[in-house]
């Protein structure tokens, strides 16, 4: 943090700091602006509430995915290894970053924050879903349909990931071969 940053980005930054130490749960406003060095007052022009901060910081995790994947998604190769590549990405993001993974789907937190997070998500689906559209066995299953249901199995994986659950019931798991067989169900 470099204090002559300006104050919106201080904050965010001090709390993407934090993030993986104390948890989205215990992350505080007070702990925020100490580490920001700033009063606990401070924040209130850039963030009415704490949850406007909150879903602040989960913006940065979704841009932060949103480089991974570009720097996974080359182009010249096949849809599906693009996917693939883009899906391993998305679960090792989760075991990487688990607070910050948290964080950014917790709805019940980021909600009514006034951050528009819909705008870098939901372009973010839309791609995957053309992704899938494309690498997927043509048939009536909808498209959509199709992505959501991949998107599940992946987010489960991830969501086992990020709370080291995975490790604990299947220790030898691999997660390229788990990704490959959630595409493998979900593209045929």
């Amino acid at each position: 943090m470099v204090e002559s940053e300006p104050l919106r980005e201080r904050l965010v930054g001090a709390g993407v700091d934090l993030l993986e130490e104390v948890g989205a749960a215990q992350l505080g406003l007070r702990a925020i602006t100490r580490a920001a060095g700033v009063s606990h007052g401070a924040p209130r022009r850039h963030f009415p509430t704490h949850r406007a901060l909150l879903a602040a910081i989960a913006a940065r995790g979704f841009a932060d995915l949103i480089e991974r994947f570009a720097a996974a998604d080359p182009g010249g190769e096949t849809t599906r290894d693009r996917l693939a590549r883009m899906s391993v990405e998305y679960v090792e993001f989760a075991g990487a970053r688990p607070e910050m993974f948290t964080l950014m789907f917790r709805h019940d937190l980021l909600e009514g924050s006034g951050e528009n997070l819909r705008a870098t998500t939901l372009p973010l689906f839309q791609r995957f879903v053309a992704l899938v559209s494309e690498a997927a066995h043509p048939d009536s299953v909808d498209p959509g349909e199709r992505a959501i249901a991949l998107w599940t199995n992946l987010h489960g994986i991830a969501a086992l990931q990020a709370n080291r659950s995975l490790r604990l019931v299947a220790p030898a798991a691999d997660i390229r071969a788990l990704v490959d067989r959630a595409l493998d169900l979900h593209l045929a």
